[in-house]
């Protein structure tokens, strides 16, 4: 009887501690959680339009100084065209 009050005790102990998590106190009141999924969203959001905005930048400017392929250089360069006219 002694070993199950213990593992209770421990239990009780682990639950306290899970409890007192940082993550579980964010998510435990809706505002903490809505106010953190916004910003975690704004992050993302963020974070994705400057690497799309870094790798279109990167693909562009390699496929802009391929002119060996008919095909593709006459694309590339077309890309380009439209991309210095915009600005």
């Amino acid at each position: 009887m002694g070993d199950l009050a213990n593992e209770i005790a421990g239990l009780r102990a682990e639950v306290h501690r899970l409890n007192e998590h940082r993550f579980v106190r964010i998510h435990a009141k809706p505002v903490r959680m809505i106010a953190f999924q916004f910003f975690r969203g704004l992050a993302f959001g963020l974070g994705t339009v400057i690497g799309a905005s870094i790798l279109v930048s990167v693909l562009g400017y390699v496929l802009s100084s391929v002119n060996w392929i008919p095909l593709l250089g006459e694309w590339a360069a077309e890309i380009a065209d439209q991309i210095e006219s915009a600005r």
